[in-house]
C-alpha cells in the first residue's frame, strides 16, 4: 500500500504524539525499548490505547485495554473506521488528496455497526465509538502492533485494515502520526533491507524490475531471474512434494519454532542434504548432514544492523572470537568458492558498501556516518543527506504523484475456533527473560532460571479441578503435550497462553497450526483449538 515494509516514523515520535494505538504486542516485554519512549510520551500526556487478548505488563500501564476475541482485530478496526465515517470524522482533503478506492473502502464498512463487532469482539459498542472517536480527533495519533496482528492466516488485511484505519484519519506521513510494525526480532528489518525476501534484491528493490535486475547484474556478473523465489511456507509446500531436496539453514531452528512441528521434522527427514550454521547445535542441528559451528556471537561480530524505525546502526566486536570461530560471511565465502566462485574476501563493511551503492536507499550511508551520527535512517540517498525520520510526508503534497490504495477486507474467524471435542482456544506469545526458542537464552545455569507454564482462566482451573502447578495434558489435532498451569486472570475463560521458549520440555509447536497467509507465509500461532485435562501426575518440576 505504501511501497515498502517498514515503519513510517521513529521512536522519538512516541515521545511527541497524542493518541498510541497499540495492537498485538506486549510492548513491555517483547519490544521494552520501543515501550520506553511509548511511556516517555504517555508521561507528557499522550493517551495509550492496547488491544490484546491478553491482560499484560503492557496493558497494565494502558489507559484503555481492549481485551479482544482472539482473531478479531479486523472486526474491531473495520467498526472503528464504520464509526469515524459515520460521524464525519474522517480527513476529507487528505483522502480526495492522497488516496484511492475510497468509496470502495467505504462500502465495505458500511454493515459494521459498533453492535455487530461487540458481538465478534467481546468489547462494548460505546467503547468501540469512544476509541475510535479518540483517534480520529487525536491532533497526532500512532499506531503500533507485531506478531499478535501477523502471526494470522489473514496477517496481511490484519495490516491493511489498520494502514485503512490511518488513511482515513491522515494519521500517517506527519511528525507524531504513523504506523509502526515492531519487528518479531533483532534485526529482522536489517534482513529485509539486504534483500532477505523472495522478491525483493537489497533495498526492498523489485526483482521483477527490469532496470533493477540489471544494475545487480552488471555488478555480480550473473543473470537475475525476474521471477521471485519462495517463501518460507512455500519451500516447506515445496520440500513435501520432493520438489526442494536440500536446505541450507543459517541462525535458524525451524524443527522448534514452526507450527505443526511434528510435520516439519518429517519434512527434513526427507530431505536429501540439510547444512545448518549456527552457534549452538540446536535441534535442527542434530538432524543435519553438514553442521558448520563456528559461527560467531553478536558480541563477537562486527556489522549493522537495522532497528524498527529504519535506523542503521554500527556494531563492533565487544569480545575476541574464541578460538577458530569465523564470522558467517567468511563461512558462506568459504563454502561460494568450494562450489566453484571466485569471490573475494570481504569483511562487513566490504559487504555493505558493495550493497550501498547498489541500493539507492542506503547510498549515502557509509561506516564512518553511521558512527559518527549514532545510526542512520534510511533512505539515505546521499552522502550529504542526513536520513529520512518521517517517511511518506510525499502524501501532503499538492499534486500527490503517487497515491496511496486504501485496501478494503473483511474479517474471518481462525481457522480453527473451539468446539466440543477441542473446547479451548490456545494463543502463543513471549515472556520478557527468553528469546524464541531458547537457543541463546536458556544455555545456562543458574539456581532461578524459570520454565514453562500454562496460564489458564481460574473459571477454568476450578471447573477442570487444578491447582497451580498441577500438570495438564494439553492436545490439538495435531500433538499433545503435558505442562504445569499457572491459574491467571490474564485470560478469558476458554482462552490459554503458551510460549515457546523452552522445546526442551514443552514443545508448543507441536499444538500450533501451519494454516498459513496465502499473501505472507506467515502461520496462524496466535489460535488453535486445543483439548485439556488434567494429568495423573500431580505437579511440574
Amino acid at each position: 500500500m505504501f511501497g515498502s515494509g517498514a515503519s513510517t516514523s521513529s521512536y522519538e515520535e512516541f515521545e511527541n504524539t497524542d493518541f498510541i494505538l497499540l495492537v498485538g504486542s506486549n510492548a513491555a516485554e517483547a519490544h521494552p525499548i520501543m515501550f520506553h519512549h511509548m511511556m516517555k510520551g504517555v508521561r507528557k500526556g499522550a493517551t495509550l490505547v492496547v488491544v490484546d487478548p491478553r491482560r499484560t505488563l503492557t496493558t497494565k500501564r494502558a489507559h484503555e485495554h481492549l481485551q479482544i476475541a482472539v482473531g478479531s482485530d479486523i472486526a474491531l478496526i473495520n467498526s472503528m473506521i464504520h464509526v469515524i465515517l459515520r460521524d464525519g470524522l474522517e480527513h476529507r482533503a487528505f483522502i480526495a488528496g492522497a488516496t484511492s478506492n475510497f468509496e470502495e473502502l467505504k462500502a465495505s464498512v458500511q454493515d459494521w455497526t459498533p453492535e455487530r463487532a461487540e458481538g465478534i469482539t467481546g468489547i462494548e459498542a460505546a467503547r468501540i465509538e469512544s476509541i475510535a472517536r479518540a483517534y480520529a480527533e487525536a491532533p497526532r495519533a500512532m499506531i503500533g502492533w507485531t506478531l499478535g496482528i501477523t502471526e494470522h492466516h489473514n496477517a496481511v488485511d490484519n495490516v491493511f485494515a489498520l494502514i485503512n484505519l490511518s488513511l482515513v484519519t491522515g494519521h500517517v506521513g506527519r511528525y507524531g502520526s504513523g504506523l509502526n510494525p515492531l519487528r518479531g526480532q533483532n534485526n529482522v528489518q536489517g534482513g529485509g533491507d539486504m534483500g532477505a525476501l523472495p522478491n525483493r534484491l537489497p533495498g526492498f528493490q523489485d526483482i521483477a524490475d527490469p532496470a533493477v535486475r540489471t544494475s545487480f547484474e552488471t555488478a555480480w556478473g550473473v543473470p537475475i531471474s525476474g521471477t521471485p523465489g519462495l517463501n518460507q511456507s512455500q519451500i516447506f509446500d515445496a520440500m513435501a512434494h520432493g520438489t526442494v531436496r536440500g536446505l541450507y539453514v543459517i541462525g535458524e531452528n525451524p524443527i522448534e519454532s514452526e507450527a505443526n512441528q511434528h510435520h516439519v521434522r518429517q519434512l527434513f527427514q526427507g530431505l536429501d542434504a540439510l547444512v545448518v550454521q549456527d552457534i549452538f547445535l540446536t535441534s535442527t542441528g542434530e538432524m543435519a548432514d553438514v553442521v558448520f559451528p563456528a559461527r560467531v556471537s553478536f558480541a563477537e561480530s562486527a556489522g549493522t544492523y537495522t532497528n524498527s524505525e529504519r535506523r542503521v546502526q554500527l556494531v563492533q566486536p565487544a569480545r575476541k572470537a574464541p578460538g577458530e570461530a569465523q564470522d558467517d560471511i567468511w563461512i558462506v565465502t568459504q563454502l561460494a568458492n568450494a562450489l566453484g566462485a571466485e569471490w573475494p574476501t570481504l569483511d562487513a563493511e566490504g559487504v555493505f558498501d558493495e550493497m550501498r551503492h547498489l541500493a539507492p536507499n542506503f547510498r549515502g550511508m557509509t561506516y564512518n556516518r553511521i558512527r559518527e551520527r549514532h545510526g542512520l535512517q534510511w533512505p539515505c540517498p546521499d552522502e550529504s543527506h542526513p536520513g529520512t525520520q518521517v517517511l511518506h510526508t510525499r502524501l501532503w503534497e499538492d499534486p500527490v504523484t503517487a497515491k496511496a490504495p486504501f485496501s478494503p477486507v473483511d474479517w474471518e474467524p481462525p481457522v480453527e475456533m473451539p468446539d466440543a471435542e477441542y473446547p479451548f482456544l490456545l494463543t502463543t506469545g513471549r515472556r520478557l527473560a527468553f528469546f524464541n526458542t531458547g537457543i541463546q537464552s536458556n544455555v545456562y545455569d543458574h539456581p532461578h532460571k524459570v520454565g514453562e507454564w500454562m496460564e489458564m482462566n481460574p473459571e477454568d482451573a476450578e471447573r477442570l479441578g487444578v491447582e497451580d502447578g498441577n500438570l495438564v495434558n494439553v492436545a490439538s489435532r495435531r500433538g499433545e503435550l503435558t505442562v504445569g498451569i499457572r491459574r491467571s486472570n490474564a485470560v478469558k475463560p476458554g482462552v490459554v497462553f503458551l510460549t515457546f521458549h523452552f522445546p526442551d520440555h514443552v514443545k508448543t509447536n507441536v499444538l500450533s497450526i501451519d494454516a498459513t497467509d496465502p499473501k505472507s507465509g506467515t502461520a496462524e500461532f496466535k489460535a488453535a483449538a486445543v483439548r485439556i485435562a488434567k494429568a495423573e501426575a500431580k505437579h511440574a518440576d
